[in-house]
């Protein structure tokens, strides 16, 4: 059974930059991070200690300097990137 999902913002990327600095402050207030690259998925908790700032950019911003699509945040979780495993999981 799949869940409804309804979108309380949404922002045009192309509009709208999220570059490094931008991309720290959306993270403040987050509890975990899910990149996915590809076939892998690089999960962050910053609960336990922040993961050095370097390699969670890294992850997250793309070769623009900016915020990779698609991202969604979905209360204390921000993922960045599609897998379908990882969108099953949360919005199931």
């Amino acid at each position: 059974m799949q869940k409804e999902v309804t979108a309380a913002s949404v922002v045009n990327a192309r509009k709208e930059q999220f570059d490094r600095v931008r991309t720290l402050e959306l993270l403040q207030p987050l509890s975990e991070v899910v990149a996915v690259k590809g076939k892998k998925i690089l999960r962050f908790s910053l609960t336990k200690g922040q993961p050095p700032p370097d390699a969670l950019l890294s992850a997250v911003i793309g070769p623009s300097g900016n915020l990779r699509a698609p991202a969604i945040r979905a209360g204390k979780i921000l993922v960045v990137g599609f897998h379908p495993d990882v969108y099953g999981e949360l919005f199931g």
